[in-house]
């Protein structure tokens, strides 16, 4: 199943896409499936029709998990 995530990548603007699994500690490549901007559209320095790309993890600040639809939602401290 694919993980919709946000990449940081050092200098440039945040890119959305696809993982089919997370990355292990011990990968240095993250392959991202329809990389797009976080607004959806496409990313200037790509060409057009790039469906996947690969990045170095050295050049990788963070990575953001989104949530799925199916995950429940998280119910913290309710004051009644």
């Amino acid at each position: 199943m694919a993980v919709t995530v946000i990449v940081h990548i050092a200098n440039e603007a945040p890119i959305v896409g696809e993982l089919d699994e997370l990355p292990n500690p011990t990968d240095q490549i993250l392959v991202l499936k329809n990389p797009r901007q976080r607004d959806g559209k496409d990313i200037s320095n790509l060409q057009e029709g790039v469906s996947t790309v690969i990045w170095s993890l050295s050049r990788i600040n963070f990575i953001e998990v989104m949530p799925t639809e199916g995950e429940e939602e998280i119910i913290g401290f309710v004051r009644e």
